[in-house]
């Protein structure tokens, strides 16, 4: 995995990157020039969309101007961003609804993405795309949440099937959606799946900033937490969307308490995440690097998953949508190993010992003889192997 793909990006990723890079005030050079000479636009418009970058592009090419850009591409950047400000002011509304209405039901929120992350790093929330609301709740008012929003109206997506409980671990959110509104909600007890290790709530709750976006209080994540929770993120899922690393690159050019920042990373094995996303933004956007992060980029390993995640940036590659490509697949799960401390590897193939929903479809059994399914798990897992192997032997024959 350890191979430098930045040499296989094609003309509109590097054209779309020049510009991501650009701070404010700068010109446009020879080689922005040479790039846009004979790109392929309708390329480009996909790689800004697939990327969530284009409100950013879209400014920029508003104030550059740049004759070399067709009418149509600054025209079809100039409709997503309005559809996109329409969208982020829906989602503030809706946020400032929920925030208030939690607060008269005495549950504590805080929000973790969504238009106070885009006030909070761009200073304008039609600068980022959002397509939902993130929110943390304390474990025990979870299920205070789910019932509050269910009265508004929300519908819940009953997609985790648990065993023993174990959705508190194996999950991290669950989703809900307004049939009306068009909005969803998603309701987190963790900032991540198991096995990450991470801040406590009330460690977060503590840290917590008050948004100044609107009069009433909107709490959400302190500077080091919101960096380390969005490197944890962005990692996770192979930093296949720029505008992840775009979050990156504004938060490190606020004041953030690198010696805070440092010491919180160590405690909860992600330095070498951290140490990742700083590679990257540093590559890929020309974020700056300084004397006080050189602590967070002394591990080697950083260097190589910053490399290794090159791979989903120059295949455009999207895990939100599936079937994800086999290929894609099988480098994704070694890709998510390699970001594992050996404890958490540990961790996570105990899990895989673990009864899973699968397992009480092979072989139903009444609830007081669940824990059965423990010792029962290998020869279940066998079995469904041996039945899948065999249907596609048929569908083989067939063919």
């Amino acid at each position: 995995m350890r191979n430098d793909h930045s040499g296989e990006f094609s003309q509109e990723l590097k054209l779309l990157l020049a510009l991501l890079e650009m701070e404010e005030g700068a010109v446009l050079t020879f080689e922005h020039w040479e790039l846009m000479q004979d790109a392929d636009w309708h390329e480009f418009i996909a790689l800004a969309r697939h990327h969530r970058v284009f409100p950013t592009v879209n400014r920029k090419l508003q104030e550059l101007r740049p004759i070399r850009v067709p009418a149509f591409v600054m025209g079809m950047f100039q409709r997503d961003y309005y559809r996109n400000t329409i969208q982020m002011l829906a989602l503030s509304g809706e946020m400032e609804l929920l925030a208030s209405q939690f607060l008269n039901k005495d549950i504590r929120v805080l929000f973790l993405k969504g238009p106070v992350i885009a006030a909070d790093l761009y200073g304008d929330v039609s600068l980022r795309t959002s397509c939902d609301l993130d929110i943390l709740v304390p474990m025990d008012r979870l299920e205070a949440a789910e019932a509050y929003l269910l009265s508004l109206g929300y519908v819940k997506d009953e997609y985790i099937t648990s065993v023993l409980n174990d959705w508190k671990w194996r999950h991290h959110h669950m989703t809900y959606m307004h049939p009306q509104k068009g909005i969803k909600v998603e309701v987190h007890w963790r900032l991540n799946p198991a096995p990450s290790k991470e801040p406590s709530f009330e460690e977060l709750w503590s840290r917590r900033r008050q948004s100044a976006l609107i009069s009433r209080p909107i709490y959400y994540l302190g500077r080091e937490d919101l960096f380390l929770f969005l490197v944890s993120h962005g990692a996770r899922h192979g930093w296949s969307r720029l505008r992840w690393l775009l979050d990156i690159k504004q938060l490190m050019n606020q004041k953030l308490n690198w010696p805070k920042l440092i010491l919180l990373l160590r405690k909860h094995q992600l330095l070498h995440i951290g140490g990742q996303a700083l590679c990257l933004a540093a590559k890929l956007l020309a974020a700056p690097l300084r004397e006080e992060m050189r602590p967070i980029l002394a591990s080697r390993k950083a260097e190589w998953l910053a490399e290794d995640t090159l791979f989903y940036v120059q295949r455009m590659v999207n895990l939100h949508s599936p079937p994800v490509p086999k290929d894609v697949e099988r480098y994704h799960r070694q890709y998510l190993l390699a970001l594992m401390t050996t404890r958490q590897k540990l961790l996570f193939f105990a899990s895989i010992l673990h009864p899973l929903a699968e397992d009480t479809k092979t072989l139903p059994l009444p609830a007081k003889l669940h824990f059965l399914y423990f010792p029962l798990r290998p020869i279940l897992w066998a079995s469904r192997k041996i039945c899948s192997r065999s249907s596609e032997k048929k569908r083989e024959a067939s063919a």
